[in-house]
């Protein structure tokens, strides 16, 4: 049987999409997750123990087990592991993404610095430190502008799904933004990643105009597009929080070769060349601007959203049309398989990251079935616990779940999205402030 590598985080949505997928293929997946090697496989997974601030031990512990357990094809879900993922598949001979590639995706610094070198369209930017005075930034000056210009974002060199992203229109909401992002880069949980990245932070010029996402496959140096996400929902700030996908997206066909073309460059700038990437950019009337690609598939349960068909003979005229999953055609191109012969089902779909409309304890939520009725509506999944504290974004970074929909028109799915999202009401209840004892 072929062995997949699958470097992720211990548990997840997309992990267990990745299991079903491989069960579906026939292959079998060999974990390596980010957990403390002295529980004894508490999730009876049989998993390498790794932990992903320690990259060379990490590389070191999968290369050893691979001794005994061969190794045909890398992935890696989420951002984090992509790195460690990359230097394995150098390790084992087998084709991915470089390891400087890999690790420059992950570092919104070096992503700008090499799509600029790369004579690529880039905002204005600069690094700055996460220093106590969040004021220091005004002062920083720019070889080429002579300061800083409004609007502009800041946001966190190695942070993902929009966290810690801000926008400023003037000298004193950079100052909140700033201390903000402050806040969030000393928190516990952020800390606790051990990311020298995150000492860092960066401002750069606000980029207007519409909102996309590019999902795709490179295979050998060749870009392989699988879908063009269209974002419906303008993201002008102050926060960056994404909700709606929604696949094809209405632009002409020029417009799409431009975005096209301009994640192919950009990848290649950045140094990536074989497997998934996700990327996100901006179209207006100067181009299509990149704002980050990533070595990774799309996260969480969005890709649920695609299906894709194969193009291989039926054997009788009557058969149906397989439909497969993103994670099956990972698995296959992580096995050696051209990504050439699968296309995007040819009906639209989207999904909905449902947000989280204030912080608090997450109580329940009611017209769960109401909103799967809706017509085109294919799932409501309430992915948030009971109990939960909800920390919307720029400090959270979960969603309260997912709505799927499907039609033969992309508005069609749009409209369906949000009128299942209409349907949907959550109790939500403020956190009780805990007094220090005297």
């Amino acid at each position: 049987m072929t062995r997949v590598l699958l470097v992720a985080t211990t548990t997840g949505y997309q992990t267990r999409s990745f299991g079903d997928a491989a069960e579906r293929l026939g292959v079998e997946l060999v974990f390596a997750t980010d957990r403390c090697h002295a529980i004894d496989d508490p999730w009876r997974d049989a998993a390498i123990p790794i932990r992903f601030h320690d990259e060379d031990g990490s590389v070191e512990a999968v290369l050893a087990d691979a001794s005994s357990r061969p190794i045909d094809g890398v992935l890696a879900v989420g951002d984090r592991p992509t790195v460690i993922a990359a230097r394995v598949a150098a390790g084992l001979g087998l084709p991915w993404h470089s390891p400087a590639g890999a690790a420059t995706a992950r570092n919104k610094l070096r992503t700008r610095e090499r799509l600029r070198d790369a004579g690529l369209a880039v905002p204005w930017f600069v690094p700055f430190s996460i220093t106590p005075d969040p004021a220091a930034i005004s002062y920083h000056p720019l070889a080429s502008h002579g300061g800083l210009s409004y609007p502009c974002v800041v946001k966190p060199l190695a942070l993902s799904g929009s966290r810690g992203v801000m926008r400023a229109d003037d000298a004193e909401s950079l100052g909140a933004a700033v201390a903000r992002l402050q806040r969030l880069m000393r928190s516990p949980e952020v800390r606790a990643e051990r990311d020298g990245a995150h000492d860092l932070a960066l401002a750069e010029g606000f980029i207007p105009g519409r909102e996309y996402a590019v999902e795709a496959v490179l295979h050998h140096g060749a870009i392989h597009p699988l879908a063009i996400f269209e974002k419906p929902d303008p993201l002008n700030g102050p926060f960056f929080e994404e909700t709606i996908y929604v696949t094809p997206p209405q632009l002409t066909t020029d417009a799409q070769a431009a975005i096209l073309s301009a994640v192919s460059a950009a990848a290649s700038a950045i140094g990536l060349r074989h497997g998934p990437i996700h990327a996100e950019c901006r179209l207006n009337a100067a181009g299509a601007f990149v704002l980050e690609v990533a070595a990774r598939p799309i996260g969480g349960l969005c890709s649920r959203a695609l299906r894709f068909e194969k193009r291989s003979p039926p054997v009788f005229e009557e058969d149906e049309v397989r439909l497969y999953s993103l994670e099956e055609l990972l698995l296959s191109h992580a096995l050696g398989e051209s990504p050439a012969a699968w296309t995007r089902e040819p009906r639209a779909a989207g999904v909905m990251m449902i947000p989280i409309p204030q912080r608090g304890v997450f109580r329940g939520v009611a017209g769960v079935e109401e909103a799967r009725q809706v017509a085109h509506v294919e799932d409501v999944r309430v992915t948030a616990k009971t109990d939960q504290v909800l920390v919307p974004l720029p400090e959270g970074s979960s969603y309260l779940g997912f709505i799927f929909a499907r039609a033969e028109r992309a508005a069609d799915v749009v409209h369906a999205l949000r009128q299942a999202h209409a349907r949907l009401r959550f109790a939500i209840d403020a956190e009780i402030a805990v007094r220090p004892s005297a």
